[in-house]
């Protein structure tokens, strides 16, 4: 279970406080129904300061999540990684920024590029009373499509982004991410098919450009889901504060995020061997495991009792882990 940073969630709680919650409410109706229209918005979905909280409050603490895994991940695979910089395309309101400061340490300044001014304010708020590096902060008010060059950075995060852009825009986009990152790039994207398909878009490109993968994927080869009725995404679960759960319409304590994402590095760092690309499923005496692997691809792989200590890790490993687990 993910817990949002005690500052952060304070500040969030704050900032909604300051709203009648009646008005918060038909924000955030009016902002879920444009969003699932499900195409690029032709005008701004954020004008008011009230859009900006109600988007917060609803979005902030899954987008949060998200990338808090895929760039635990990264860090768990290249424990050598301890970039000091990080550039945040399209950044919202910094959960990227807030996700990166927990998984390193070593970080030390943050650019926020962001072209909503309400949303740019907001995330500045929020970061006013974080701890260590978060709190310096530079918040930039860009057009994330104006084909300007990047800032460069030795980390680079753009999350939730590629899906709200026309298909042309995306594809430009990527190029200038890939010329800013010095030494690593992260994209994440919903957990649906579409966000599954701007993923892997951007994986060719980045290929293309030399840089390597990561993760998710175990290899640089095609994705064996391409042609079948699975896509590659994954799930992280995180607490919900009663504000939250007040957004959501909710009653439970927590959600699920579902989500796609790809980890690329300019030094060439061993992915895992494979990874678990579903629950596993759990029977007398056997763990089930979906994988993808450097070879033959898609699998599944059946652990049995037997294995003693490997049964004992395929019954503590979780949809989205690599898979044989490393020390």
């Amino acid at each position: 279970m993910h817990e949002l940073p005690p500052a952060l969630r304070a500040a969030l709680a704050a900032a909604v406080a300051r709203h009648p919650s009646p008005e918060v409410t038909a924000a955030t109706a009016r902002l879920v129904e444009r969003y699932q229209e499900g195409s690029p918005a032709e005008t701004p979905l954020l004008v008011s300061e009230l859009d900006a909280v109600a988007y917060a409050n609803y979005r902030m603490p899954a987008t949060w999540a998200a990338v808090r895994a895929a760039l635990g991940e990264a860090a768990r695979l290249a424990p050598a990684l301890a970039p000091r910089t990080q550039l945040d395309v399209g950044a919202g309101t910094g959960s990227a920024v807030w996700a990166a400061a927990q998984v390193w340490p070593s970080l030390e300044a943050h650019t926020v590029l962001e072209q909503v001014p309400a949303v740019l304010r907001l995330g500045a708020e929020l970061a006013a009373g974080a701890p260590g590096s978060v709190l310096g902060t530079t918040w930039t008010s860009a057009e994330v499509t104006s084909g300007a060059a990047l800032p460069t950075a030795e980390l680079v995060t753009a999350s939730y982004l590629l899906g709200e852009l026309a298909p042309g825009d995306r594809a430009a986009l990527v190029d200038r991410l890939v010329a800013a990152a010095s030494e690593v790039l992260v994209v994440v994207e919903p957990g649906s098919v579409a966000g599954h398909e701007r993923v892997l878009a951007a994986r060719a490109q980045l290929l293309a450009a030399g840089l390597h993968v990561l993760a998710p994927c175990p290899h640089e080869l095609a994705c064996p889901m391409v042609g079948t009725r699975d896509w590659c995404h994954f799930s992280v679960r995180l607490e919900r504060s009663v504000e939250h759960r007040r957004a959501k319409g909710a009653t439970l304590g927590f959600e699920d995020e579902k989500y796609a994402y790809l980890v690329a590095v300019r030094s060439l760092v061993d992915p895992a061997a494979g990874r678990v690309v579903r629950h596993p499923r759990t029977r007398k005496g056997v763990v089930e495991l979906e994988l993808c692997t450097r070879e033959p691809g898609q699998r599944t792989e059946l652990v049995s009792k037997r294995q003693g200590s490997v049964y004992k890790a395929a019954r503590d490993v979780e949809w989205g882990d690599a898979w044989p687990p490393t020390a």
